[in-house]
């Protein structure tokens, strides 16, 4: 499994279109197969910065999402006005709580 976490910084003013887009990619993508959890979350406003945390089965699911024509279309809009600070993580090891 991979673990994507970390911030996507927007420029504020662009911050309402930007969450928008969001939304709207957001619902297509949690469908997809191998995807596990898709969040995006305002985190400061006024700083343009939304938490961002998403899981997914493996690599090759997130390769298939990254060419998708809805996500290629998405960063060719975006991707020169947002800066990301994420890492990712490779979990061999799912090990949760007890409920």
């Amino acid at each position: 499994m991979l673990i994507l976490i970390g911030y996507i910084h927007i420029d504020p003013p662009d911050v309402d279109a930007f969450h928008r887009d969001v939304r709207a990619i957001s619902r297509s993508t949690r469908a997809e197969e191998g995807c596990l959890f898709y969040g995006f979350a305002l985190d400061d406003r006024p700083a343009g910065r939304f938490l961002v945390a998403q899981r997914w089965r493996d690599q090759q699911a997130l390769t298939a999402h990254l060419e998708r024509a809805e996500t290629r279309a998405f960063l060719t809009d975006w991707g020169d006005r947002m800066k990301a600070d994420l890492q990712t993580y490779e979990v061999h090891q799912d090990r949760r709580g007890p409920d």
